[in-house]
């Protein structure tokens, strides 16, 4: 039986942030090994300081650490990129790296891990250094991810994408939150948006994304820092599809102003979801003024597009 190469990533952030930051980890798994000092000192006041190693007692108190151990085969590079991309959408000031049993060249390693992906029933996404012989209804979208979340490996960009091929329609104005690779944009723009808008508070991931963009000829995308959609004028904007592939709590903080950008007949996709906080979501999605109208579940994500009420 061959052995399986397990990598380490491993999270440090403040002592006082170790909570969120385990909530957000938990959206990959349970399996977390914590590294936290802050209690250390209380240790020391009772009858078992004598015994505390000493590299316990010179560790930094004000730092923790959390780390998941994720598969070689699983694309562990595109659940670091998710976390990174997370905490930053949550403004969090949490690092992320890796290590692994086996160490290989990471910026290579992975890679023979990312193939063709279909996603749904068109859309296929295509690593740029793979050879792909497209069927006749394919819809091709070609990827190099650099550094920047969404290669579509991960199940909230695959249901996501899923999802725009039912919603998006010929000459529709789309925007893409939190856009990561510009995988999703791309993805509209070959089922055929007249316009997409992708944003992101990374200016890295807008780097990559217009490099993607660029790669699939997708002229009608434009690329822009932005914090989320608070940037975007809503007087000009007037989307027919948005999809909002963050987290909960930033689609939930994002609920009562999202409709401003949407014509009333609009789209809603959001995804980055983990199944617990579906419901708590979806209901203030509906607060909100949007109802669900088709919902998507896999390996503990949750996706849905919703309408406006």
């Amino acid at each position: 039986m061959e052995n399986t190469n397990w990598i380490q990533i491993r999270t440090t952030c403040k002592a006082e942030d170790v909570e969120a930051v385990c909530a957000v980890m938990c959206m990959i798994n349970n399996g977390l090994m914590i590294e936290d000092y802050s209690d250390v000192d209380g240790v020391l006041d009772g009858v078992y300081g004598d015994l505390i190693d000493e590299a316990l007692l010179n560790a930094d108190r004000t730092r923790s650490a959390v780390s998941l151990f994720v598969p070689e085969s699983a694309s562990p590079a595109e659940t670091e990129l998710m976390l990174k991309d997370r905490f930053a959408t949550l403004g969090m000031d949490v690092e992320v790296g890796h290590s692994s049993v086996c160490e290989e060249d990471w910026a290579e390693s992975w890679k023979k891990y990312f193939k063709p992906i279909r996603t749904g029933n068109r859309v296929v996404i295509v690593p740029v250094w793979e050879k792909y012989d497209a069927a006749e209804n394919d819809v091709v979208v070609l990827m190099d991810p650099g550094m920047a979340f969404g290669t579509g490996t991960h199940e909230t960009t695959r249901l996501c994408a899923a999802l725009l091929e039912n919603y998006v329609e010929d000459g529709c104005r789309m925007i893409d939150v939190g856009c990561g690779s510009g995988i999703l944009a791309i993805c509209a723009s070959k089922l055929g948006a007249g316009y997409c808008y992708a944003c992101d508070i990374d200016p890295y991931a807008i780097k990559v994304a217009r490099e993607n963009v660029e790669l699939n000829s997708c002229e009608n995308i434009t690329c822009e820092v932005s914090d989320l959609v608070r940037e975007v004028d809503p007087a000009s904007a007037n989307f027919d599809v948005a999809a909002v592939n963050i987290v909960a709590d930033v689609i939930i903080r994002l609920a009562p102003d999202i409709g401003r950008f949407l014509k009333d007949t609009a789209t809603l996709i959001v995804s980055g979801i983990i199944v617990e906080r579906a419901e708590e979501t979806v209901a203030v999605l509906n607060a909100a003024g949007f109802k669900v109208v088709e919902e998507k579940r896999e390996n503990g994500w949750f996706a849905a597009a919703l309408k406006k009420a």
